[in-house]
């Protein structure tokens, strides 16, 4: 249920930094270029600063590892066309060709998979904003297909033959119909003949109208969250940082979500059937930074004691508490539990909720991370009071929202 997603850095003003600066020309973006690089300083001269000297692949497995996600989506490429892969298609505009030297992504792959259980994934981005193959297909409306033929086709062929990822994780149609990218022979060839063909999952970004109607899970939009059940698969891609999906050097503590803030994230997104993508950037000499490490790890930290109301669940016939707000209900099918994610600790010491139907002699509740069964008194046909035991800050199982697991309710 938890992705954890990793966007590239190539440029010191965030991952849209050359389209701010080139194309949309954001005063703050020129004057910030003008005050600090040389004169006739181009974007491409950004390739050798990127180093990557400390990227250390064991020890970002090994974060990843503890922060308790199941799948890692790597950006392999963004839509200003670096890839971190030295690709036959991208020739001197790749990681092992410039800047760090090295191929990033089999080195992540390779480490993922010899130090964890993640499933590995890749992001790619169909378009890119200043190819000229792509500028020119657009001028004509689309009707020609230089830029797919020669370039995203390839690379998609190529990650998928070289890397063998689990999960394919498209963006960036650049307004261009599924046609003219060939989405679906591309993803006929993934689900029927690939080397992945048994085990790739895909998203739903392959096209103008592609976007929260195909696909293996649906995205509909950056930072979805819409606190509801859906019919299908669905996935909340969101970051840490409020206002980036890359590292920025200036950003403040408040920009940052805490770890309260995602755990609600992830909570409310998994009741409603859906997948968390939690995005982190890492710095241009290859480290993730300290405080996304130690969101990483509490998150990690909350799932190890709260795990099995994510992990496996599904949806309950109820999603959120109709009495007391801030309570999210998941169901273990292969326990019959029901699991009610509280993130308020009441100072009244009981909990209220209005959804549960318990059975006097029968239903049981359980605060995981707490051995004793808790008393609870029903409230007629529907509804139940919950006694939570009187615990000092250091005894609670966990710092942000604790887990009731309700057995034999209705």
């Amino acid at each position: 249920f938890l992705y954890l997603k990793i966007h590239e850095q190539t440029c010191f003003c965030s991952v849209f930094c050359r389209w701010y600066w080139q194309k949309e020309k954001r005063e703050p973006y020129v004057k910030f270029m003008e005050a600090n690089y040389p004169p006739g300083f181009s974007y491409e001269d950004f390739g050798p600063l990127f180093t990557a000297e400390f990227f250390d692949p064991n020890q970002w497995a090994d974060i990843l590892k503890a922060s308790g996600a199941k799948y890692v989506v790597l950006t392999s490429k963004h839509h200003e066309g670096f890839t971190l892969w030295e690709s036959k298609y991208s020739w001197n505009w790749n990681a092992v060709d410039v800047g760090p030297k090295r191929d990033l992504v089999a080195e992540l792959a390779t480490s993922v998979r010899n130090r964890t259980d993640l499933h590995f994934g890749l992001y790619h981005s169909l378009f890119e904003w200043f190819n000229p193959f792509f500028l020119e297909d657009a001028t004509n409306a689309f009707k020609t297909r230089k830029f797919p033929t020669s370039k995203s086709l390839p690379e998609l062929y190529e990650i998928v033959t070289k890397y063998q990822p689990e999960i394919v994780w498209s963006d960036g149609d650049g307004n261009a119909p599924d046609t003219y990218w060939n989405s679906t022979g591309f993803l006929a060839w993934l689900y029927n003949d690939s080397p992945v063909r048994d085990t790739v999952v895909t998203n739903d970004r392959w096209g103008v109208g592609t976007i929260c109607t195909h696909g293996g899970f649906y995205t509909c939009s950056d930072r979805y969250n819409p606190g509801h059940l859906l019919p299908h698969k669905w996935e909340n891609c969101m970051t840490i940082d409020k206002r980036s999906w890359g590292y920025r050097r200036n950003t403040q503590l408040d920009d940052y979500l805490t770890t309260e803030d995602l755990v609600k994230q992830l909570v409310e997104t998994v009741s409603c059937g859906g997948n968390l993508l939690m995005n982190i950037g890492p710095t241009h000499d290859g480290r993730i930074a300290v405080i996304f490490e130690e969101r990483l790890r509490q998150m990690g930290a909350w799932l190890k004691v709260n795990g099995e109301a994510i992990y496996g669940t599904k949806p309950w016939r109820a999603q959120n508490d109709t009495v007391t707000p801030e309570v999210w209900y998941t169901f273990s099918p292969k326990e019959g539990k029901v699991n009610a994610i509280f993130l308020n600790w009441p100072v009244s010491g009981t909990l209220e909720l209005g959804e549960p139907q318990a059975k006097l002699g029968e239903t049981q509740v359980k605060l995981i991370g707490y051995k004793e069964p808790l008393k609870w008194v029903a409230l007629g046909e529907k509804g139940i009071v919950i006694a939570l035991p009187q615990l000092t800050p250091k005894q609670l199982p966990c710092q942000w929202g604790w887990t009731l697991q309700l057995t034999d309710v209705n």
